[in-house]
């Protein structure tokens, strides 16, 4: 938890919550719960309680082949004599304070309640049934598999146990647990009969092992599932719920937003549509701030998977993009958020996958991506290695390690910086030594660049081709060497700060001074194109030619402004318009260029309704791509974060805090606690009038820095654990 600064007072915003009057009718109108691994979209009906679950590592492929993430299947409660008469009050809603999903309602003179959340601490999904009448409880608990899995039921217990093709075993197994009334077997279903409350408890678990030096299997899951269901069996409810919603608030109530936004407590589906029809409501876009970190804590937790293109949330047999890793934006942009809004513990899953990705990379024959050092991979892949060979990725290894060294730069994490990150960057560098290449004059550049998912640029009659389907090389392209200059840069710093390798550092050094730049077209524009020959009517969704705004440093308002000005002239040529993930991107770049009002104009669209292909968010408040991808909620996220701290910037080597660069007017008032900056640093600011009014940083490690306050630097100097406060009080 950030230190308490007394000039910004450390009261909680109103609760955030998502609620609704009806029942789901639709998997994009559920409502989401996950403990990192076992994630579950909750419909509940009246008549019907419907749970369609996943498990993170339920996967088909191998470390050859993609294969795709896989559902899981159902739970269903059917319901006998809950509906006796219209149900009134009904309400269901989750909750992302405690990350518990309740439904209430009467029907027939009886107020129903349930209570649904899966617990990391004791790793399992629980749901409970209770009502205010002895003996109202009855109906038909039934379990589904998606892949025609056996189903086995005894008095108290249901399970599923199958195989893919792959080889990968899993199970499922649900325990039933009642307070009055009976329980009992009926075909392979458990018939619940007049209890007074009914305690659920859903496990799921694979033969995937997270390991390629073990060939990616571990033991049959069942002995273990066995063992953790009959552990849940002997805590209570209150206990369970207890120890989740401990865990859960240890790393969500780190970080609070109060956009000092009247409470209202209309229903989510009122608010929205509002929202997409131009009502003003800051609340709403805290509550999608906060949406962001509940979903990344309910999808990456230590020991797992890292978050794909869904989370864990996935209802197809052939998901869109296999539901996989994606290198040319949306794996990294599922883990921007996570150091910004202080839940680095939620990188471990993401650092683990990097890691094996490596591994495998590094072991392979396929001369396509063959590396003399370092490794390559392809851009979209498996938890295994395993890949499609759409296109080669050439640079997304250096922009996946970006992550690597933001760890440390965030955490400051010497021995993770010396085993994990330094080797990484390092093999990397070695990579580019080997595959750059000198033009005639001096310059090095890629050989084969690419702008994903642009296609080429330039024909033989001097005519621009925009074609995703060719994805010819392109010698220069800008993206490529701009993730590269990051590469080069972040290992000379993670060279200095262990004071290692300097021969090779200086070798990074020289290759980084030659290295072809950011080049301003003739338009004014920032070139995507070694040539100058970009059009200022295009606007593809992608603006990876930005790259060194965000989430790069090479380009800034207050160090380049020449460059961030043509960067700006490109962005607004390439417009306001895309995917959910695309305007996710934009509101950060926008952030960086410090302009808050073309930011916030961006993100209102990305949280707008979902219609047509035009994105926005689904009824539950999903991104719609469309189809449904997460990387647009956590982009916003961290665009938001963007918006109110920066820390990019650095000045003789010492990090430089930026305090509301691109505060936009909608938010003329407000309050955040919690937000981290690179160098250790927890953050709080209030703002009132457009103008800050409070701000404490506190420094994990005595780290000096400076802060830009009114336009001027002012050089910090902390003990570890010291706080700096401005104005004093």
């Amino acid at each position: 938890m950030p230190a308490e600064n007394p000039c910004v007072p450390t009261d909680r915003p109103a609760a955030q919550t998502l609620w609704y009057t009806e029942p789901a009718a639709e998997w994009v109108q559920a409502l989401p719960v996950g403990n990192g691994s076992l994630g579950g979209m909750i419909f509940s009906g009246v008549d019907q309680e419907h749970v369609q679950f996943n498990e993170s590592t339920l996967w088909s492929g191998d470390q050859t082949q993609m294969g795709s993430y896989q559902p899981w299947g159902d739970l269903y409660i059917d319901f006998a004599g809950s509906a006796a008469g219209p149900p009134t009050a009904y309400r269901r809603e989750l909750s992302l304070d405690d990350a518990v999903h309740r439904l209430t309602y009467t029907a027939g003179g009886v107020n129903y309640r349930r209570e649904i959340f899966s617990s990391y601490p004791d790793q399992v999904m629980v749901i409970r049934l209770t009502a205010d009448r002895p003996g109202a409880l009855s109906g038909t608990l039934r379990l589904t598999d998606a892949h025609q899995a056996a189903i086995t039921a005894t008095a108290d217990n249901i399970s599923s146990s199958g195989r893919l093709s792959n080889g990968l075993v899993y199970r499922a197994q649900v325990g039933v647990l009642n307070d009055g009334g009976t329980v009992e077997t009926v075909s392979g279903s458990i018939q619940i009969n007049m209890a007074d409350s009914i305690t659920i408890l859903l496990v799921a678990g694979t033969s995937f092992f997270n390991s390629p030096s073990k060939t990616w299997r571990g033991e049959d899951p069942a002995a273990a599932l066995d063992q953790r269901i009959a552990h849940a069996s002997q805590i209570t409810y209150d206990d369970l719920k207890r120890n989740h919603i401990a865990d859960y608030q240890a790393l969500y109530q780190r970080v609070s937003l109060d956009l000092a936004s009247p409470a209202d407590d209309r229903p989510t589906a009122d608010r929205h549509a509002d929202y997409g029809n131009g009502t003003k409501d800051p609340g709403f876009e805290a509550l999608l701030f906060q949406y962001g970190r509940y979903l990344l804590i309910s999808s990456s937790r230590p020991g797992g998977l890292p978050a794909n293109l869904q989370g864990i949330w996935n209802m197809d047999l052939k998901p869109a993009w296999y539901s996989g890793y994606t290198t040319d934006i949306n794996i990294e942009m599922n883990y921007w958020l996570a150091e910004t809004t202080s839940l680095g513990e939620c990188m471990e899953p993401y650092i683990d996958w990097l890691t094996n990705l490596a591994t495998v990379r590094k072991q392979n024959e396929q001369p396509a991506i063959a590396a003399k050092r370092g490794w390559i991979a392809y851009g979209t892949n498996n938890p295994m290695g395993g890949y499609s060979t759409w296109v080669i990725h050439r640079p997304g290894s250096a922009w996946m390690t970006q992550h690597l060294w933001s760890r440390y730069a965030f955490g400051g994490d010497k021995e993770f910086l010396r085993t994990i990150a330094y080797p990484a960057l390092k093999e990397l560098c070695e990579y580019w030594e080997d595959y750059l290449v000198a033009t005639p004059d001096g310059s090095l550049i890629t050989p084969t660049g690419w702008s994903p998912e642009h296609g080429p640029v330039k024909q033989a009659d001097g005519s621009i081709k925009l074609d995703e389907s060719d994805r010819s090389a392109q010698p220069g392209a800008s993206y490529d060497q701009q993730i590269i200059w990051d590469l080069f840069t972040n290992y000379i710093e993670a060279a200095g700060a262990l004071g290692v390798d300097a021969s090779y550092r200086a070798k990074a050094m020289a290759m980084r001074a030659k290295l072809l730049g950011p080049q301003i077209g003739k338009w004014g524009q920032l070139q995507e194109w070694m040539q100058d020959v970009d059009s200022p009517t295009d606007h593809h969704r992608h603006v990876s030619h930005l790259f060194a705004v965000h989430p790069g440093r090479q380009i800034s308002v207050l160090a380049t402004p020449k460059l961030a000005n043509a960067a700006r002239i490109s962005l607004s040529a390439r417009g306001d318009g895309g995917t959910g993930w695309s305007r996710a991107w934009k509101i950060n770049f926008w952030a960086r260029l410090q302009d808050g009002n073309h930011a916030h104009a961006v993100m209102r669209e990305l949280l707008s309704p979902q219609k047509g292909n035009a994105g926005g968010l689904y009824p539950n408040l999903f991104d719609a791509h469309p189809p449904f991808q997460i990387d647009g909620n956590f982009g916003c996220t961290a665009g938001i974060a963007e918006m109110l701290l920066q820390s990019h910037n650095r000045r003789n080597n010492i990090d430089v805090l930026e305090l509301l660069p691109a505060l936009p007017t909608a938010w003329p008032a407000g309050k955040v606690v919690g937000l981290c900056a690179r160098g250790g640093f927890d953050v709080s600011l209030e703002w009132n009038s457009d103008k800050l009014t409070t701000a404490s940083i506190h420094s994990r490690d005595g780290t000096p820095f400076f802060v830009r306050l009114n336009g001027k630097l002012h050089k910090i100097t902390l003990p570890k654990n010291g706080i700096w406060i401005w104005p004093k009080c």
